[in-house]
């Protein structure tokens, strides 16, 4: 290869680069209405690094809003096939989604070379129940969110109870009564800087905390510690959160107008900048258009 072929190749990877570099959000502060009951923030932070938060706050109270965990799909003998957060949110008609529980077989090894793609078999860890089925047992010490009804949403330390109508794990409970969990104290040599996922609900059962913290990108979104995440999510109002999936699969998407998914933060996946990653299973929120969109839709019933 000559050197003018080498360094024309150098140069369409760079501007390819700085092309995925252009996608992602702006890095300003955002507050807005999304859907009935449906909030989105994005906070800029300075300290203790450049850090990007993005925030959807689900009202529990509000009417329509509901929840489906990923249902199974069994795939070449897993219990699930993987997608994207935005492929998920597309094929059940969500109106908020979010990536869920840590998985396997799972790969990174270069942009070209990484398992699983869209549509190959994994399987989560620790529970998952989608729709009253139990799809997944519980893994020995791996926290769940557990979602009985809109009025009853636990964090429980491992399984989920009977009734639970979506059921899906992480690995640890962050935070606790609105303090750090003493279970975190086991994890403090979990000091790497990553993107992060986390859902939390507030001490009066009113409101639930979708929350995605960008990282691995310098000077724009550096990463969190697993106990900088619980400390931003008491900031915001965290009575007491779960902490999902992290790294290249912390996405979070929301459908537009015309029903087409937007992803809200910038995914590092295989150290793309806005690259998804396919994933095991996901959290999806179903809500009502803002009033103002119901009538000019023809569909308001009031």
């Amino acid at each position: 290869m000559t050197l003018g072929v080498l360094v024309a190749l150098a140069a369409g990877l760079g501007g390819y680069y700085a092309y995925r570099l252009s996608l992602r959000p702006e890095r300003s502060d955002e507050a807005k209405a999304l859907f009935e009951g449906i909030t989105y923030e994005r906070h800029i932070k300075a300290l203790p690094r450049p850090l990007v938060v993005h925030v959807v706050t689900v009202d529990l109270t509000a009417p329509g809003v509901d929840f489906l965990v990923t249902p199974s799909v069994l795939t070449d003998g897993y219990p699930l096939a993987s997608d994207t957060v935005p492929g998920f949110l597309s094929r059940y008609s969500a109106q908020v989604a979010i990536n869920g529980s840590f998985f396997t077989p799972h790969y990174v090894k270069s942009p070209f070379n990484y398992y699983p793609h869209v549509g190959d078999g994994v399987g989560s860890l620790g529970v998952a129940i989608s729709k009253g089925d139990r799809y997944n047992e519980a893994k020995g010490g791996w926290a769940a969110l557990c979602i009985i009804s809109n009025q009853d949403i636990q964090i429980t330390k491992n399984d989920c109870p009977p009734e639970t109508r979506q059921g899906i794990a992480g690995d640890i409970q962050i935070v606790k009564g609105g303090q750090l969990y003493d279970g975190l104290a086991v994890l403090k040599h979990n000091t790497a800087l990553y993107p992060r996922s986390a859902i939390a609900i507030n001490a009066d059962n009113t409101k639930l905390l979708i929350v995605a913290i960008d990282g691995r990108q310098r000077g724009y979104s550096e990463g969190v510690t697993i106990a900088e995440l619980g400390e931003i999510m008491i900031e915001l109002g965290a009575d007491r959160a779960l902490n999902f999936d992290g790294g290249g699969s912390t996405t979070l998407a929301v459908s537009d107008p015309e029903n087409q998914p937007v992803v809200l933060n910038a995914p590092f996946q295989a150290r793309i900048p806005m690259n998804l990653r396919p994933v095991a299973n996901h959290l999806g929120v179903f809500a009502n258009p803002l009033p103002a969109e119901r009538l000019s839709r023809g569909d308001d019933t009031e």
